[in-house]
């Protein structure tokens, strides 16, 4: 299973995801924003440290089909390149923020060759602080082998979204699930 973790690094929630994995041996793909990884670089190092995986979510976190062609395409390779130059590796995931995509921004997208990535448990809404109970119901209703599940670390408080990653992935490793990062669950090359 592949538990991602959007719109960081955050100085002080990215810690804590790092902590969660570490502590069952598991592995998370980060989504992370341009605007973001220029302010924290030392959590893109601690991520890149562990063992995570970066995909690309923009450089300022827009809706991507409201911009232009051109607005779209530097929004993606600016953040494209402050992976490459913080990790040394280009990135292979995109998530568009808010999951807003169409055709236009597909075949943007597509010029990177990005695979585009979505997830099971967009109902947790986990960025609107529903609840911890919330969170992880909604989330476990979408477990299972091969599972894409999104939380966010960025833009607000999250600390229900942290403690209901905390008591998730807990309950998932007793159950027997791994977590791994998107590209080795879609067994992509890294």
């Amino acid at each position: 299973m592949a538990i991602t973790i959007d719109d960081g690094p955050n100085p002080y929630y990215t810690k804590q995801v790092l902590a969660i994995f570490k502590a069952v041996s598991g592995k998370a793909t980060f989504f992370m924003v341009g605007e973001q990884m220029a302010k924290y670089p030392e959590m893109v190092e601690a991520v890149i440290i562990a063992g995570h995986e970066i995909g690309n979510h923009s450089y300022s976190h827009p809706m991507m089909t409201k911009l232009s062609a051109a607005d779209c395409h530097e929004e993606v390779k600016r953040t494209e390149q402050l992976i490459v130059n913080m990790t040394g590796k280009l990135p292979k995931l995109f998530r568009p923020p808010y999951l807003d995509y169409n055709q236009d921004t597909q075949q943007i997208i597509k010029k990177f060759n990005y695979r585009v990535i979505g997830a099971l448990n967009f109902d947790a809404t986990d960025w609107e602080m529903p609840g911890v109970e919330h969170i992880v119901t909604k989330s476990y209703n979408h477990t299972s082998n091969g599972s894409i599940l999104l939380f966010h670390d960025g833009f607000g408080n999250r600390s229900q979204t942290i403690e209901a990653v905390s008591v998730l992935v807990r309950r998932l490793v007793s159950e027997g699930y791994q977590f791994v990062t998107v590209s080795e669950l879609l067994q992509m090359e890294k």
